[in-house]
């Protein structure tokens, strides 16, 4: 007589074991399943006249009103053009034509770290809003920023930087000074000595004000 396979049946399974399997499946394939986590943006662009972008390693993107900024966008724009980007709450960053900026680090309310690469900008902190403890850097030097309204970039065949309201230290690599409101200073050239603390001509402040915004 030849045996035959007769499948014996499983035994029943209780709700414990069935909600034991449901989550043991649940832990593994929930991961797989779910999205990495999206970077929080650190600002937004507020106005764009003419051309803007940014870059991300090798990708060029037009830049619009209203899109997000993230740490590590080099920010630019192009000749005749104009942007301005709200950083938090309380920053705007005016970019004159064909500057270029990274946003290097930014806490909301604590401040952060922007390289400027070239071109002019106008940095305003809105007035009794903290002093943000920003930091901006550029081959020219090193602006400490202290809740404050400044102008810097090219003037007058020069870097310069001029505080509006507030006060900023400007350190290059031989030496450091403060500015307060109403003062001006000149680097020559990377690696040059800032210039003692004076008030800018009516004519200048108007100038380098315009070239940024």
């Amino acid at each position: 007589m030849t045996d035959r396979y007769e499948p014996t049946s499983a035994p029943p399974l209780d709700r414990r074991t069935i909600l034991r399997a449901a989550v043991g499946g649940a832990a593994i394939l929930l991961p797989r399943c779910m999205p990495a986590r999206a970077a929080a943006a650190v600002g937004t662009v507020e106005e764009v006249k003419g051309d803007a972008y940014k870059e991300i390693g090798s990708e060029h993107r037009r830049l619009d009103r209203a899109a997000p900024l993230f740490i590590n966008d080099l920010v630019g724009t192009g000749a005749g053009s104009r942007a301005a980007l709200h950083l938090g709450r309380d920053t705007i960053v005016y970019m004159g034509e064909e500057a270029r900026l990274t946003i290097d680090r930014y806490i909301v309310e604590a401040g952060g770290e922007i390289t400027l690469h070239s071109g002019p900008i106008l940095y305003d902190h809105r007035e009794g809003a903290g002093h943000g403890g920003m930091q901006i850097r550029s081959t020219y030097g090193q602006i400490a920023v202290r809740g404050t309204r400044f102008f810097a970039g090219p003037s007058n065949g020069v870097f310069g930087v001029f505080v509006e309201r507030g006060s900023i230290a400007l350190t290059t690599s031989g030496a450091r000074v403060v500015l307060e409101a109403g003062q001006g200073s000149n680097v020559a050239r990377p690696g040059a000595d800032p210039t003692p603390p004076a008030p800018w001509k009516p004519e200048r402040i108007r100038a380098a004000l315009a070239s940024a915004q």
